[in-house]
């Protein structure tokens, strides 16, 4: 073998050199699709597992899913190799196994890449539920502040008038001698003195309130740590769990004594709930984004696209006894031209003549079918084909080899003549 192709090279030269390193590539590129396939088998196989064990049991979801990618690839690769006008039935078939073994593979696949791809949306949702759960709450106990709050400070209000009456002398409660009479009697002292409580337990109801909006400023700053503390999060979770039960606490105790009904604080979610994946099920199934379908999608295409090739073009470059016949069998077509992207055009159909003499063509056309899957013919339509690039050197080479055994055949038939 290494004779044959230093002998080659040696013949050749640089064109035939070029025509080697562009065969082994194209080969070598050909014969990479079949790993490049079983890694994309392979991880479409993943994503098509972890969406299925959603819904079935892990073990079965394993099988169908081996079974959903061999369909693919097999499928893919039979249908390069079967022609619709000769079986329609089986190119059906095989086409309908395909379409449905892909459309599994995209849907169940869809909910990894869903999660993959809406990890961060997810996490920003779940913030903001809880964010606008323990807002509600904190809005309701601002309600029920300024309620208590309002009605201590319109009795205080209306302390202050009766004080102002008992100073003046027309407030009911004074007899009737000292009605009119202005300064600070009994009754005015007396008001007084309720006056001072109730502003005492004014000022100390706000005092506590005070402590209760700490706790509450508290608990928001530990809202502010989800978003930003990733490193911490489940302490800063649980900073905010405890900061809730801690407001509620406080709040209820200051303002049981004035209100029978006070507001319900939220039931937050666990923090295993609030980091938890997402668990589509047949009734809850995740909002739709085109993203990630678009992601499965692609996976699987390039699967089959790849699984495809594998068979519609077979690698590997011509063996020496190939070259021969192919040569000889090219030799046996009559119209040639140049097209117009300047390559070798062949008419491939019987000639009129050929036609009338009944002549058989299989092996020229055995020669076509065989340059055709290695890539050294292309397709022009149905009558015509063209030269591939790397098919040149190769008849050159043949040409030049009957060249010299031409001038070889002349030279002996000279020194013949001459003895």
């Amino acid at each position: 073998m290494e004779n044959r192709l230093l002998s080659k090279l040696k013949s050749g030269g640089i064109g035939r050199l070029i025509n080697i390193v562009q065969t082994l590539f194209v080969s070598f590129l050909r014969i990479w699709s079949i790993p490049i396939v079983l890694l994309l088998s392979l991880a479409s196989g993943f994503t098509t597992f972890y969406g299925m064990s959603y819904f079935i049991t892990p073990w079965i979801a394993l099988i169908i899913t081996i079974a959903i990618q061999s369909i693919i690839v097999i499928c893919s690769f039979e249908l390069a190799g079967i022609h619709c006008k000769a079986n329609r039935l089986r190119y059906f078939s095989v086409l309908v196994s395909l379409v449905i073994a892909f459309t599994a593979s995209m849907a169940f696949s869809y909910f990894k890449f869903y999660e993959i791809s809406e990890h961060d949306t997810i996490r920003i949702e779940r913030i903001n539920e809880v964010v606008n759960q323990v807002d509600g709450y904190l809005k309701q106990l601002v309600a029920v502040k300024s309620s208590v709050l309002g009605e201590h400070k319109q009795e205080l209000e209306k302390i202050g008038k009766e004080l102002s009456q008992a100073y003046f002398g027309t407030h009911p409660e004074i007899p009737p001698q000292f009605q009119n009479i202005v300064g600070e009697g009994p009754v005015w002292r007396h008001i007084k003195k309720v006056h001072e409580e109730k502003q005492a337990q004014i000022d100390a109801l706000e005092k506590q309130f005070a402590n209760v909006d700490q706790s509450i400023a508290s608990l928001k700053l530990g809202l502010n740590k989800l978003d930003t503390d990733a490193v911490h999060s489940e302490q800063a979770y649980n900073d905010v769990s405890l900061g809730l039960n801690k407001v509620q606490l406080e709040f209820n105790q200051l303002t049981a004594k004035f209100r029978s009904e006070l507001p319900a604080a939220p039931v937050l979610m666990t923090y295993s709930q609030f980091t938890e994946a997402v668990k589509p099920s047949v009734n809850n199934l995740p909002k739709f984004t085109l993203f990630p379908l678009i992601i499965a999608g692609m996976v699987d295409f390039f699967t089959v696209l790849l699984s495809y090739r594998l068979e519609f073009s077979a690698p590997g470059p011509l063996t020496e006894q190939e070259e021969e016949l192919v040569f000889e069998c090219l030799k046996q077509f009559t119209e040639f031209r140049i097209n117009e992207n300047d390559a070798v055009e062949i008419i491939i159909e019987k000639t009129d003549i050929e036609k009338a003499r009944h002549y058989v063509d299989w092996p020229r056309m055995f020669a076509v079918g065989l340059l055709l899957s290695r890539g050294f013919l292309r397709k022009v339509d149905e009558r015509r084909v063209e030269f591939a690039p790397n098919l040149y050197p190769l008849i050159a080479e043949k040409m030049g080899d009957k060249l010299q055994q031409i001038k070889a055949q002349t030279a002996l038939r000279n020194r013949s003549s001459t003895l």
